[in-house]
């Protein structure tokens, strides 16, 4: 499995190019993504999402939040923040997702490389 985040699903959903997208369609084909939470709810949020769209993200297997989720983020973040970095709080809930059920992010968002520095999330295509 592997988890995709919004840019990445932004970037697939628009055609842009990357090697990003290539790897979004790769895991659908092969029936591998999955969704961090905060993602779904984020793609959710668009009040123009196509049906279609709404219909194929809400048909992905959504990541568990297991229990002591939402300690393991705060200190995550804490640990980012120490070092100066931007931590997106809706950054950080999905990157403790993704290490809690250890599974990589495909994304475009470069501020995922702090998470990865301080608790080794893997990050693919950033």
């Amino acid at each position: 499995m592997i988890a995709v985040d919004t840019s990445s699903w932004i970037a697939f959903f628009e055609n842009a190019g990357g090697a990003d997208t290539l790897l979004v369609g790769r895991a659908l084909t092969d029936n591998q993504a999955c969704m961090p939470p905060v993602v779904l709810t984020e793609l959710l949020s668009d009040p123009r999402l196509p049906s279609r769209l709404e219909l194929l993200i809400s048909q992905l297997p959504v990541l568990d939040i297991l229990s002591g989720y939402w300690q393991r983020a705060g200190m995550l973040r804490a640990k980012v923040i120490r070092l100066k970095r931007r931590a997106p709080l809706a950054d950080a809930l999905i990157a403790q997702s993704c290490l809690d059920h250890d599974v990589a992010l495909v994304t475009r968002d470069s501020d995922y490389r702090s998470f990865a520095r301080v608790a080794g999330l893997r990050i693919v295509a950033a």
